[in-house]
């Protein structure tokens, strides 16, 4: 039997900081052992990706008492910022470094250096570190996120109910949709803001001080995170999911609304038109924006809440995709030949 050790951040499994990354560690370290991989995980508490020095004496305290040839898949919120540590172990350990975010700087890249293999969770992701960093392409490979299937949300007949899921942050656009939504104040429309609250208090108090002076603090609800039934309750309620997000290198949120049928609108940047992707008649199953644009976001608003046909052209568009989304099987099937491929035979 194989088995791997798994170095992750330590909240992997908090409600309260919900994330893709930690959603995705988890699916995997899950499907790994049903594959029959023996899985030894390893969470390391600190804030990451910004570790101190007793979270970087964890990670090679660790890792020093690993056998030699183990096979170790690191997060790469751990891996890409204590490449000091990964160093001295690079060449008795199989180190293969999971990358749902590039930290894009020096520690990264010597960090990268250090793997024998290093797994991005997207094709966008993987040209970016690629540009980048001088990485043997044959050492870089594409394991994306799946989505479990889930029934067809059934939608309101004026596509009001808008839902935005995603920490409340500036990297993730809720100034460029609150701005966007005042534009569309005098439509029918409410938004569901999901997601934690903590992690940019300034952030937060100045968007609900917007939001009162726009007159929307009782449309936009910010509810804080939502994780298991909570959530796919939300989805499923759900006629338009809205994400403005300023960089993006997948959106999980995306397809586990188009796993439900639910059409997005989203920025144009990063992995999202890919995540996005089209049905398979050509149709795109949502809108794409261009970032940091107010005005194109609530252009875009607005004829999805006053167009009945485009609304039954992109829930149609959703309902195609569906049967096309990434299984979580899959990604842990290619994630696996990824760890194989770097095991000592």
């Amino acid at each position: 039997m194989t088995a791997v050790h798994v170095v992750l951040p330590g909240d992997i499994d908090d409600p309260a900081e919900p994330s893709g990354g930690n959603a995705y560690d988890r699916q995997v370290c899950r499907g790994l052992g049903g594959l029959g991989w023996t899985v030894r995980e390893h969470p390391v508490p600190g804030g990451w990706p910004h570790p101190g020095a007793g979270e970087r004496a964890a990670v090679a305290a660790l890792l020093a008492g690993l056998p030699d040839d183990a096979t170790v898949l690191l997060d790469g919120l751990v891996a890409s910022t204590v490449p000091d540590v990964l160093a001295p172990h690079a060449a008795r350990l199989r180190l293969v470094v999971l990358v749902h975010l590039p930290i894009e700087g020096e520690a990264e890249a010597r960090a990268l250096a250090a793997a024998t293999a290093v797994v991005a969770t997207s094709e966008w992701t993987r040209r970016r570190l690629l540009d980048r960093y001088r990485l043997d392409p044959d050492r870089v490979r594409v394991a994306p996120p799946g989505v479990d299937p889930a029934p067809v949300a059934s939608g309101t007949p004026g596509g009001g109910r808008l839902l935005c899921v995603a920490a409340v942050t500036p990297v993730k656009g809720h100034d460029v949709l609150a701005a966007a939504l005042a534009e569309v104040a005098d439509l029918d429309w409410t938004c569901d803001w999901v997601g934690p609250l903590d992690r940019d208090r300034a952030f937060v108090g100045r968007l609900r001080g917007r939001l009162t002076a726009t007159g929307l603090a009782d449309r936009v609800r910010l509810t804080g995170p939502r994780v298991g039934p909570d959530l796919a309750t939300t989805y499923a309620a759900a006629d338009l999911l809205v994400l403005p997000s300023r960089r993006e290198t997948y959106g999980m949120v995306v397809t586990e609304a188009l796993a439900r049928g639910v059409p997005v609108l989203a920025g144009d940047t990063g992995g999202l038109p890919a995540t996005l992707g089209r049905a398979p008649d050509g149709d795109r199953p949502g809108l794409l924006v261009p970032t940091d644009d107010p005005g194109a976001t609530a252009a875009a608003l607005r004829r999805w809440l006053t167009d009945p046909g485009l609304r039954e052209r992109l829930r149609r568009a959703a309902r195609h995709r569906r049967p096309t989304l990434t299984r979580w099987s899959d990604t842990v099937h290619r994630l696996a030949s990824a760890l194989k491929e770097a095991t000592p035979a």
